[in-house]
């Protein structure tokens, strides 16, 4: 291809399939980010990293995304700061979301939570998904609410992340079938 940018799917979807995740992906770039919405909190590698998460290049892009993935509960803190400042940038906040959920730790619940909320679909189901990659029990209740989500998206990943944690389904109950 050219010099020029690839289509998002084009981006995101290595990712995606790398982490073993189909997720619907928004199709289109984000604006220009505005000064309020760069990562400016966040310390600098991890500003550099999120910004080469957006990469054209989806090798530089799985690069940046694997080296903030290794660093698990390190990293928690500049996710959260990036998710909250990342208003305008649909693909930065859901990949934030992903990597919250990849993080392993409880300290990411609370900024879950608060992404089942989020404006856009994509990201709110990630937020599904994520609160059952970390058996979130706590936050049932909240994922009950997005039952009735004007998204079927989000609806479908709601129901899944309730039953795979409260053991009624999931992947794990699959793989312990085998």
């Amino acid at each position: 291809m050219g010099a020029g940018l690839r289509p998002l799917p084009a981006l995101a979807q290595p990712i995606a399939q790398m982490k073993n995740r189909s997720p619907k992906m928004p199709t289109i770039l984000s604006p220009a980010r505005s000064s309020h919405d760069k990562p400016d909190g966040v310390r600098p590698r991890y500003k550099d990293l999120f910004d080469r998460m957006r990469d054209p290049d989806p090798v530089a892009a799985d690069a940046a995304f694997d080296a903030v993935l290794f660093d698990r509960e390190g990293a928690i803190p500049d996710l959260i700061e990036c998710l909250d400042r990342s208003k305008k940038d649909t693909v930065l906040r859901f990949l934030c979301v992903q990597l919250l959920g990849f993080s392993g730790s409880k300290l990411a619940l609370p900024a879950l939570v608060a992404a089942l909320e989020d404006k856009e679909p994509s990201v709110r189901a990630e937020a599904c998904r994520s609160l059952e990659d970390l058996k979130a029990h706590d936050a049932v209740s909240s994922l009950r609410t997005h039952l009735d989500d004007l998204d079927p998206e989000v609806r479908l990943a709601a129901a899944e992340a309730i039953l795979a944690i409260e053991g009624r389904g999931g992947h794990d109950d699959a793989d312990a079938d085998l």
